[in-house]
């Protein structure tokens, strides 16, 4: 999801669309929080690990 978010975010400011600026900074955030969380131990959705 991380990945995704980067590669969204570079697409949007290569070619000036903000909607892909906007969805891939979402996601970055969104999978680095999860990220974060299944690192420490906290169950996300049922799941010890994100991954």
């Amino acid at each position: 999801m991380i990945i995704l978010g980067l590669i969204l975010l570079i697409i949007g400011f290569v070619t000036g669309i903000s909607i892909l600026w906007t969805i891939g900074i979402i996601l970055a955030v969104v999978g680095a929080v999860l990220w974060v969380l299944g690192a420490t131990g906290h169950a996300v959705a049922g799941r010890n690990h994100y991954w």
